[in-house]
């Protein structure tokens, strides 16, 4: 892994920053996409503390000048890009439980800010980078609450849930990796979603029972497919699955 050079948004802390620390551990620089410039530089150092070789972008996803600044700072400086992990992400959710007959639009306008209209301005923006690199990976860090299929199983773990913004949000994400996937797939580019699963972060108030090391092993698998791995896929953690790891449906 020697060489390459991996960009995480949202990598100043909880999966975000545990990914950046596995990449780098694999030998990749990494680049700390952050758009609170004192976390991000603190982020940094810790990195760089542990041994990794890390370096702090500014990178707000909502702002399409600030993405633009982070792509040509990539380009200046290293002239391609190897992995892009979508991590970025906010929950929000209007009422108790964020139920469809209590959901605002305004809600859903500042969260698809994020979650969705981020990833594909920071896509774009980085995209000719990636298609730079000998073959470059794109991962979307998404959820299996954005799954149909396991939202509306009726014996599933998830079938109570009846909150509409993140969901929805993560559902949108997995049609954009499906979506890109196909545009790229006669390329060496992979694109894949990743389900890193309940994770303790600040996003659920540290409720998850998985930490975020273990979220940021879906990303790490693929950011670093082989040749032969597949594109198109949303791939992690399944809950119903006894913990093990595998293709979840859209």
């Amino acid at each position: 892994m020697t060489n390459m050079v991996a960009l995480i948004t949202g990598a100043n802390k909880g999966i975000g920053f545990a990914t950046a620390r596995q990449l780098g551990g694999l030998g990749m620089t990494v680049l700390v996409g952050a758009r609170d410039a004192e976390r991000g530089r603190a982020a940094q150092q810790e990195l760089r503390d542990g041994g990794v070789d890390a370096v702090f972008v500014p990178l707000d996803v909502t702002d399409a000048g600030s993405v633009a600044a982070a792509a040509k700072l990539v380009e200046a400086e290293y002239g391609r890009l190897d992995v892009l992990v979508n991590n970025a992400g906010i929950v929000l959710a209007d009422g108790a439980r964020g139920l469809p007959s209590e959901t605002t639009v305004a809600t859903l306008r500042r969260l698809y800010e994020t979650n969705v209209f981020g990833v594909v301005t920071v896509t774009n923006a980085l995209l000719p980078l990636l298609r730079r690199a000998p073959a470059a990976r794109i991962v979307n860090v998404s959820s299996e609450v954005g799954s149909i299929a396991v939202m509306t199983d009726p014996n599933g773990a998830l079938f109570e849930l009846t909150s509409v913004p993140y969901p929805s949000s993560k559902a949108a994400l997995n049609m954009l990796t499906a979506m890109y996937a196909k545009e790229l797939r006669d390329t060496p580019i992979k694109v894949n979603a990743a389900n890193p699963g309940y994770c303790a972060t600040d996003l659920n108030g540290n409720g998850g029972f998985r930490t975020a090391e273990q979220g940021a092993e879906v990303s790490v698998r693929l950011a670093t497919l082989p040749a032969d791995g597949p594109s198109g896929l949303l791939w992690g953690f399944q809950m119903d699955a006894g913990g093990g790891y595998g293709v979840l449906p859209w």
